[in-house]
């Protein structure tokens, strides 16, 4: 195989990061696509015997099985490294395959967990359902709150996990504060970033260890496949992480992997102009004054705007809203809609919008949803790319059919 420059990380770490996003990792056959080639394999053919052994022992260069390593894989891992700015990646399945992953490598029996609270629902079923039957104990805290991750921290914490901006509540957690308080306790911290992306945050300048995406959103960012990434040191992920990923194999195919390496040749001009639409449709939809609230990280009203504003570029491009009525206003609202779908994802070029009591966070309890402010009257809205007048009138109407006033 013939390696482009894309492949040669002193070169392509001093590009920036529309570029790197467009070539970083790249890597051709001795045919010369110009477009990352789809290597559809589970296994490989080697010369010699001997040189089966050497790989399988670790002393030659090469590829032995597509559990361990895929060469579509590992381009589009490449250049996430590259453009988060850590020293290695593997992607997984899904998002949730890179949550669970990483999370249970880092555990063992009598371990404990710190976790702000305000998460996505399977993440809080890791946590507070899975990690326990095997042995681990976990805190769950106010993400906002400085004195309460102080005060959670035991001589057994070996790990800390946070969302922020979290799902769907927005909630924002100071990233360098809670990486400066566990680095103190010799514990591990791992940032899901999926709600910024690499674009408008990178969690490792602020001192976390681990990020980890759902690469199904914006990444991907048109609904066509699934996928997820961690990112880390080198160490974290040799000693740790890819002893798990290796003999448990949860292992994004060849086609998705593909799939998000054309995902991120338009991640930035994407997600820049999401931002862009979801400012002015939060602006118009406080404006209205129909909703108990408009949360949008962007805005000065914001409760965090501060924080978020230091530790993103952007607003991102999820609002959250509220209205009174319950869930049959909600519902109201919801069907009354009609560009917006109605949908569970987020982070794509079509706008969506769920009611996450009945649907992200239906798995979770009803006193944990309402300890976060999940309410039967929350919303949460993914703007994507049409424009954004056509999505204001949208809402509009549909806020004025459900007696949204």
């Amino acid at each position: 195989m013939k390696r482009d420059t894309g492949q040669d990380r002193n070169v392509t770490s001093k590009w920036r990061l529309q570029t790197q996003l467009v070539r970083g990792g790249t890597w051709r056959s001795e045919i010369g696509e110009t477009s990352e080639a789809m290597f559809m394999t589970s296994g490989y053919a080697y010369d010699c015997a001997e040189d089966a052994a050497a790989r399988f022992a670790g002393e030659q260069e090469g590829y032995t099985y597509s559990r361990l390593r895929n060469p579509t894989a590992a381009m589009f891992e490449d250049r996430m490294a590259l453009i988060e700015g850590a020293e290695v990646a593997r992607s997984t399945a899904t998002g949730m395959a890179a949550i669970s992953s990483t999370m249970l490598s880092l555990v063992k029996a009598g371990d404990h967990v710190v976790s702000s609270r305000a998460l996505f629902g399977s993440c809080r079923v890791v946590i507070e359902t899975l990690m326990p039957k095997f042995g681990v104990e976990f805190t769950l805290v106010d993400g906002s709150d400085h004195a309460a991750w102080k005060a959670a921290f035991r001589p057994n914490t070996v790990a800390v996990f946070l969302e922020t901006p979290a799902n769907p509540t927005l909630d924002v957690v100071d990233i360098a504060f809670v990486s400066a308080l566990a680095h103190e306790h010799g514990a591990i911290v791992v940032v899901d970033n999926a709600f910024a992306s690499p674009v408008l945050q990178k969690p490792m300048t602020m001192g976390a260890d681990v990020v980890v995406y759902s690469a199904t959103k914006h990444i991907d960012g048109q609904g066509r496949c699934l996928g997820g990434c961690i990112l880390t040191s080198e160490a974290i992920m040799e000693d740790i992480i890819l002893p798990y990923l290796r003999h448990t194999g949860p292992n994004i195919s060849p086609f998705n992997a593909w799939v998000l390496l054309k995902g991120l040749e338009t991640l930035d001009m994407r997600v820049e102009r999401m931002c862009e639409n979801a400012a002015k449709v939060a602006d118009a939809l406080a404006e209205m004054g129909g909703f108990d609230y408009v949360r949008y990280p962007g805005r000065t009203d914001f409760a965090q705007h501060d924080l978020a504003m230091k530790q993103m570029t952007m607003g991102g491009s999820i609002i959250a809203l509220h209205v009174s009525g319950g869930r049959d206003r909600a519902f109201n609202f919801l069907n009354a809609l009609e560009i917006i779908d109605i949908s569970n994802n987020l982070g794509d070029a079509k706008s969506l919008i769920t009611h996450p009591s009945s649907t992200t966070h239906a798995s979770v309890t009803e006193e944990a949803r309402l300890e976060v402010g999940i309410t039967e009257g929350m919303l949460r809205l993914s703007i994507g790319l049409e424009h954004p007048d056509d999505l204001i009138e949208d809402l509009l109407k549909a806020a004025g059919m459900a007696g949204i006033k």
